[in-house]
């Protein structure tokens, strides 16, 4: 009979949700930071504020990333991802609700589905977050 080790990491579900953020933070900042005209043509924001936003969503990311890929992840560090992406999320609905940014249909649209997933990584890290400490 062979002897089966199993070694439980319990901060494989948090990695994995701090580095689908990361991916998914980081090509967004790239879209906005490449096809920033096109882009505040289809949702609104002007091309300037979308060239801006996508520098903070690459360096965002990329820090996020790089909190996933350490060999301990610090805990504090998450809670921030996690309070940061609260508040996007809500400043992002703020953002639709008020008019601030004077969003198209189609960009009113696309930042509550971006505040909706964004949340959802929020939510992920929350559990995750907790399963390292069972």
């Amino acid at each position: 009979m062979t002897a089966l080790t199993v070694t439980a990491d319990r901060t494989k579900f948090l990695r994995l949700a701090l580095a689908a953020d990361a991916v998914v933070t980081g090509v967004n900042g790239l879209v906005y930071l490449a096809l920033a005209t096109p882009a505040s043509d289809l949702l609104g924001p002007g091309a300037g504020l979308l060239r801006e936003i996508g520098i903070f969503l690459l360096v965002y990311g990329a820090a996020v990333g790089l909190l996933a890929s350490r060999p301990t992840i610090n805990q504090t560090a998450v809670k921030a991802v996690i309070a940061l992406n609260i508040v996007w999320t809500l400043g992002s609905v703020a953002a639709v609700v008020t008019g601030a940014l004077e969003f198209s249909t189609i960009g009113a649209v696309w930042a509550i589905a971006q505040a909706l997933v964004v949340g959802l990584f929020a939510e992920l890290q929350i559990t995750g977050l907790r399963r390292t400490r069972r």
